[in-house]
């Protein structure tokens, strides 16, 4: 597959069908896949805190003041550079800061952003809260949920925090999926990515 990338950033707007994309490369060509919110969700369960949206951002943002502004980034790479023999190539997402888009070009990658009319992607969510388990930031009216989008689209903070929209200004893929065709949406995935 010439046209493949090997290290490609995921961002993309909630119940767009990022994780599709992500666990379709891991599991059919043998990408390590990075999920930052596994990563977020792990470290606040090991300091005993609760894993909701609002205290991942936190997270996030103190680990970029911390390490670095692509640090959730930087640290899918050390592990993916360590395995390197045991994978075709990376895929790390949901990426959220215009630092973590950088750092993957500077990598060498690609950025792809994944979306959908907000009403489909809404659907989505509450469509799957049963299968998934209840989470509390999936309980929430559309128009709180656009409204938590929306701060983190377009944040009011210092450089460390959540900016949606400066992410997408820097994706090199677009991929939107309006349909409820998931074998059709990946098929379309492989072509824009290469495969």
């Amino acid at each position: 597959m010439s046209g493949q990338i090997k290290i490609i950033g995921l961002s993309g707007m909630n119940g767009s069908g990022k994780d599709t994309v992500a666990s379709l490369l891991a599991e059919k060509h043998g990408y390590y896949n990075a999920i930052a919110t596994d990563m977020l969700r792990n470290e606040l369960e090991r300091r005993g805190l609760p894993t909701d949206r609002n205290h991942k951002s936190k997270l996030s943002a103190e680990w970029r003041r911390q390490y670095g502004m692509a640090a959730i980034v930087d640290r899918a790479y050390d592990y993916y550079l360590a395995h390197q023999d045991e994978y075709k190539g990376m895929i790390v997402g949901s990426l959220r800061h215009p630092g973590e888009a950088d750092r993957i070009h500077e990598l060498g990658g690609q950025m792809l952003w994944v979306d959908a009319d907000p009403h489909v992607r809404y659907h989505r969510i509450q469509s799957n809260l049963e299968s998934r388990g209840t989470r509390l930031e999936d309980q929430q009216t559309f128009e709180e949920w656009r409204a938590d989008e929306e701060r983190e689209m377009h944040p009011e903070g210092d450089e460390a925090t959540l900016h949606g929209a400066a992410v997408k200004e820097r994706a090199d893929i677009f991929l939107i999926n309006d349909g409820d065709d998931v074998e059709a949406f990946k098929l379309e995935a492989e072509k824009v990515l290469g495969f």
